[in-house]
């Protein structure tokens, strides 16, 4: 790879061990994608949950943590991704001190690297939304295909060593989603129905992903209705990352690199028609049963928005099963300023902050509770926690709500 002066002495160790390590890396995965050169990122978001992390992990990020605040301070901003927990109502979900001591140690050694805990993945509605054509390292994947799509941002999906390598160095491997050959359709979809509810969104995003196949896929999606707004989008964007793996989406007329479709190169693909009787599927595929042990609000973490819409729906109810709400640090104090989180808490809910219901260790947490069959408006999550155990069943936010007060979707 070609590396300017400043690149050459990080890796020659003239600005200390940890960037030395961190461009090491970078290296190594620049050779393996065929990158010629290092781009620099204007910020970094690091997907670094202990439950993927473990014991050698936080281990390493302790390693790096005791150099001088010289050696191992990130350069540019650099936030993170959900934690595990939340540790005001840890106890409420059955979590161990072991698991709690490890993000201890975790956040304790971002801390001291300078690393901002944020604790989001909703950073483009909360912290700082990048801005077209900017390049930045980022690592969950909503976050990713989030900001490629919708911001006109450039990022790859960073695994957590490399996001936390970008933040040192200020810079990422170009590749991918940073060059404009990779930013072209290679599949066009043409919709004759507009979803109108998050599920909805999610559940077209899901199988326009699973259509996809993988994660060089780049579709494009004509007859898109009306202007979705970032829930909507959000939503769509998140299930399709976790179906399809996808990192970018177009919809002709909406998204900044596909407001007129001459700037596109796709007349040449053919033409996958969806329905919605082909989005029900896929939310039918997951109706399982009609009886549900929880209801969970979360991945993405929810906007205030939509804290307000789920509060509304549980003004004056009486749960019989558990409902949890999960939003980010930044909106957890609005929500509760608004009296949004006073209501969902009077019916029997709770609100989480600053986690992600997924990763936070999900399989041991349905061991402590009991729980198996989880409603939830996410068609993420229903992708997600089949392999966790559970019996995931994919609805409206109305009818989760409905069902943690009668027990029941039916």
């Amino acid at each position: 790879m070609k590396l300017n002066a400043e690149e050459k002495a990080m890796l020659a160790g003239e600005l200390g061990p940890v960037r030395k390590i961190a461009i090491e890396h970078q290296i190594k995965v620049g050779e393996f994608f065929g990158a010629e050169d290092l781009v620099p990122v204007s910020q970094a978001h690091i997907m670094a949950d202990t439950e993927s992390l473990g014991e050698a992990g936080v281990a390493w990020l302790e390693m790096l943590a005791k150099h001088s605040s010289k050696e191992r301070v990130v350069r540019i901003p650099t936030i993170t991704d959900p934690r595990g927990t939340d540790f005001n109502k840890a106890k409420q979900l059955g979590q161990t001190e072991t698991m709690l001591s490890l993000e201890r140690r975790a956040i304790a050694a971002f801390v001291k690297m300078g690393i901002s805990m944020t604790d989001t993945c909703i950073n483009y509605q909360t912290i700082m939304a990048p801005v077209f054509g900017e390049h930045v390292a980022f690592g969950d994947t909503g976050v990713v295909i989030y900001s490629n799509s919708i911001c006109g941002a450039r990022s790859n999906f960073e695994g957590g060593p490399s996001a936390l390598s970008a933040g040192l160095t200020g810079r990422t491997p170009r590749y991918g989603y940073h060059l404009d050959t990779h930013r072209q359709p290679t599949h066009r979809f043409r919709v004759s129905w507009t979803p109108t509810s998050l599920n909805e969104w999610g559940a077209l995003g899901g199988l326009i992903g699973r259509k996809s196949g993988n994660y060089w896929s780049v579709p494009v999606i004509e007859g898109i209705e009306g202007h979705p707004g970032s829930d909507s989008l959000k939503h769509f964007g998140a299930a399709m990352a976790s179906f399809g793996s996808s990192a970018l989406f177009h919809i002709l007329g909406i998204t900044p690199e596909a407001i007129h479709a001459r700037d596109l190169k796709f007349d040449h693909l053919p033409v996958i028609d969806v329905t919605q009787a082909d989005v029900m599927a896929l939310q039918k595929s997951y109706r399982v049963s009609d009886e549900i042990d929880v209801v969970v609000f979360s991945a993405p973490q929810l906007s205030l928005l939509e804290m307000k819409s789920v509060a509304e729906l549980c003004a004056g109810k009486k749960f019989r099963k558990p409902l949890l709400a999960v939003t980010s640090p930044q909106v957890k104090p609005d929500s509760d300023r608004m009296g949004y989180t006073e209501l969902i808490e009077s019916a029997g809910g709770t609100v989480f902050a600053g986690m992600c219901f997924y990763q936070s260790y999900a399989r041991e947490i349905a061991e402590a509770n009991g729980w198996k069959r989880l409603a939830t408006n996410s068609a993420k999550m229903v992708n997600i926690l089949g392999g966790y155990g559970y019996t995931p069943i994919l609805a409206s936010m109305e009818d989760c709500v409905r069902a943690a007060e009668t027990g029941s979707l039916a």
